[in-house]
């Protein structure tokens, strides 16, 4: 069983930066696919961005292109999203999550959860 604990999130003004961690238990985190998740208030969670087993290889939702990056450090066992240029609608819980496959997933690919972060930008 995997565990997963987000820590970075805080109150920020647009076009602030924020760093996103994510510790994960167990030696397997070096092996699987990882990923990022966010869910505002009132709506669904959704894809903010993936990242395959090596970090060879990663994948961003649309809207956050150019301004967010994935990495991930497996001799610390730990995921990464730096948030740069952040506006108002990136506001959100982020979810960190672990994937059961080495290369980039889908959704139903994700089988661990974190219990989730609080950003939230001002305008």
């Amino acid at each position: 069983q995997v565990q997963l604990v987000e820590s970075g999130g805080g109150l920020v003004q647009a076009g602030g930066s924020l760093r996103l961690s994510c510790a994960a238990s167990g030696r397997t985190f070096g092996m699987y696919a990882m990923g990022w998740f966010r869910q505002a208030p009132g709506k669904e969670r959704e894809f903010v961005a993936a990242i395959t087993w090596n970090g060879g290889s990663t994948d961003y939702a649309d809207n956050v292109k150019g301004r967010f990056t994935i990495s991930r450090d497996n001799a610390k066992y730990t995921l990464y999203l730096q948030m740069n240029s952040l506006k108002p609608e990136d506001t959100g819980v982020y979810y960190c999550a672990g994937a059961s496959k080495r290369w980039i997933p889908v959704r139903s690919d994700y089988r661990y959860w974190g219990q989730g972060t609080q950003v939230t930008v001002s305008s």
